[in-house]
Formats: C-alpha cells, sequence, structure tokens
C-alpha cells in the first residue's frame, strides 16, 4: 500500500499544498481512489462515509487533470448543499496554492443573487461546484454549457437524492452528452442510487468500498437513554452539564421540535441555536458561522437542515427521537468522530422504541450500550 501522496501519483505542487493543510498520510479512500482517478478513464463509485476525505480523493485528480490553457469547464462536481459546495471550492483553492499555472473553481448555489455568480463563471472557469437546483437554472437559461466536461462528480449522492433532487439530477446528466466520466460518493447505496449507477454510469465502473463491514463509522460509541416525552428536556440539559466542555449536535425531526427544544435549553442558559428549514439563508449562515467558530457551543437541527454540515471535533451527537430512515440514522451519528477521532452517538427513546433500537444493531451492525440517569 502506498503511504504517502507522491506514491499516489500526486505531483508535488499539489504536495506542498497539502502539506501546509497538515494533510501528510492519505486516508483508506484517499489511498484506494486516487491511481485510479488519475487515470480519468473510468467511471467510478466510492463508498465512504463523509469526514473521511473524500474531497482530496477526488479533488486532486480533478486539479491534475486539468488543462489550465484551455478556458472551457472541463469538470463539474455536484453536492446537496450550499454549505458543502463552498467547502469544496474553498479546499480546492487550497490544494492549488503551489501550482504554477492558475486552475479556477467557482461555486454555483441558491441563497445568493444568480448575477453574481453569472459574472463569475463568465470569466475563465476550469471547474463548477454546484447544488443541482441552480445549476439546472442555469443551464435552462442556456448561461452555462457543460456539455464538454471531462468528469462529473455527485458527491453524497445519497443525500442528493433524499433532498429531492432526483429528477435535477437525471436532467442535468442528460446535459452531459459527450464522454464524461463519472464519479458518484456515497455514504449509503439505496436502491435510488443503484437505479442511477445502472442508468448513467458504465457497467464496469470500479467499485471502492471503505470499511464496508461497518455503515456506521467505527469510532462511534453508540448509547440511549429511556426516557419519557416530559423528561426529554431535562435529559439533554444534564446531558449538555456533562459534556459542558464539548461541542455536538442535537436532532430533532420536525422544525416546530428544533425551534420548541431551542427555547427551552436557551431559557436554562445554554448556548444553543436551531437551524432548520424555514430559516432564511443569511440567518442559516449566520448560524453556522458562529458554530464553525466556536461562539456556539450546541446546534439543534432538523435532518434536512443538517446536510452538507461538516464540523470537526463534535464530540457527541444527540437524537431527540429516533429519525423516521435508518440512513438518517448513519448521517446523524457522522457528524461526530470526523477524521479519526472518537465520537458519542445517544438516543433518547421512550418505553416501547426499544425494538428500534434492536433493528438499528442488527442492520447497521452496531452495539448499543444502555446509559441511565
Amino acid at each position: 500500500m502506498a503511504n504517502t501522496f507522491s506514491d499516489l501519483g500526486i505531483k508535488n505542487q499539489f504536495i506542498k499544498g497539502l502539506k501546509e493543510l497538515s494533510i501528510k498520510t492519505p486516508t483508506d479512500i484517499q489511498e484506494q481512489a486516487i491511481p485510479t482517478l488519475l487515470k480519468n478513464n473510468t467511471d467510478f463509485i466510492g463508498l465512504a462515509q463523509t469526514g473521511t476525505g473524500k474531497t482530496a480523493a477526488y479533488g486532486l485528480p480533478i486539479l491534475q487533470n486539468i488543462d489550465p490553457k484551455n478556458d472551457e469547464i472541463q469538470a463539474l462536481i455536484l453536492a446537496p448543499t450550499r454549505e458543502l459546495v463552498q467547502q469544496i471550492q474553498k479546499q480546492l483553492f487550497k490544494f492549488t496554492k503551489y501550482c504554477e499555472h492558475q486552475i479556477f473553481a467557482e461555486g454555483i448555489y441558491g441563497g445568493e443573487k444568480m448575477d453574481i455568480q453569472l459574472k463569475r463563471i463568465q470569466r475563465t472557469t476550469h471547474i463548477v461546484v454546484a447544488t443541482p437546483g441552480r445549476l439546472l437554472d442555469f443551464i435552462e437559461r442556456g448561461e452555462i454549457d457543460i456539455k464538454n466536461i471531462r468528469t462529473l462528480v455527485l458527491d453524497e449522492a445519497d443525500e442528493m437524492l433524499s433532498m429531492g433532487f432526483k429528477q435535477d439530477l437525471n436532467k442535468i446528466l442528460n446535459y452531459t452528452t459527450g464522454t464524461r466520466y463519472t464519479w458518484l460518493f456515497s455514504a449509503t447505496f439505496p436502491e435510488d442510487i443503484q437505479s442511477m449507477v445502472k442508468t448513467y454510469m458504465h457497467k464496469d465502473a470500479v467499485t471502492v468500498e471503505i470499511d464496508k463491514n461497518s455503515l456506521v463509522n467505527a469510532n462511534i460509541s453508540h448509547h440511549y437513554i429511556v426516557t419519557s416525552i416530559k423528561e426529554k428536556t431535562n435529559v439533554i440539559a444534564r446531558l449538555l452539564d456533562k459534556y459542558d466542555d464539548d461541542r455536538g449536535i442535537i436532532f430533532t425531526r420536525t422544525k416546530a421540535g428544533a425551534m420548541q427544544l431551542t427555547e427551552n435549553l436557551k431559557a436554562e442558559g445554554f448556548a444553543v441555536e436551531a437551524l432548520q428549514g424555514d430559516m432564511q439563508q443569511k440567518e442559516r449562515d449566520k448560524v453556522m458561522r458562529a458554530f464553525k467558530n466556536q461562539s456556539l457551543q450546541y446546534l439543534i437541527s432538523t435532518d434536512v437542515s443538517a446536510r452538507g454540515i461538516d464540523v470537526n471535533n463534535l464530540a457527541f451527537v444527540i437524537h431527540h427521537q429516533l429519525p423516521d430512515q435508518q440512513e438518517y440514522y448513519t448521517h446523524r451519528s457522522g457528524r461526530t468522530a470526523r477524521a479519526g477521532k472518537t465520537g458519542e452517538s445517544i438516543a433518547l427513546i421512550i418505553s416501547g422504541e426499544e425494538q428500534e433500537i434492536q433493528k438499528l444493531q442488527k442492520d447497521l451492525d452496531i452495539k448499543f450500550k444502555q446509559l441511565t440517569f
């Protein structure tokens, strides 16, 4: 196995940029994906959790294969949320710090005026990073041409589909009619992803599955607490007291639940804010900034609002209720224990929900411990 990025075929100019970001040793997905993707001659499916280093796994091969003298858009990266798009764009920029020729990556996403983004992509743009909805607007208005892209990346494909982007993705894939290679990255592999793979990708696509025996990151310990609906807020307050030096996310099923819990915890003096679907983009950005720069200690979020959140050093996630779908449990708990750290996932259940815990144990191959207060 390769031990360095140089062994994998990454050029020195990028390795210098990586060193500055303290990225010295390739992660599993990087080790297994980069040599294949550098050749850029095959479709690719990478099954790996968020936080395993996927952006560098596909980003470095894309950057290394860009021809800076060609002004056309050569690669397109699709991601589920504005936050993730901005993050990918920022990382690509940092990777190219020491490149002799400039490589331009632009972001296209909702929540910002279209004409601002239009101005940016009218300049030389080699890579577009986009959310599906906004990109489709641009394509259908004839403002952007992605016909000649050589590489299309679908990042967090399962999240894009669970957010309702299926039709948009199908349309976008049909617009890129040239010879492009598609690289799909996903934490889970549900049926609609499998059918997308069948429709749009070559049957000989290379598949790499990281840690396939455990769908959920092995560094997370899973707990549950049996309580009553009335007592849930008190239990959470006591957990936050226990974690008073740490940061974490508390998940609720509904927007109303997120707002109510935020109000209750603020009244108890906790530094907490909510992320939920009715928020304006500006408010959402403000909350995310505060959470990232650590002036906000705890975040309360619905499943959809947490899409694409990538914050390191979260010690725990708390489930105010178990999610409707198992995949959401994977996504929720995967917010902690990133980049090799450990983390805790704690579910509050009411009497009678024990069988749901047993089902999660069996299907996700994880072990839950009961905590008593």
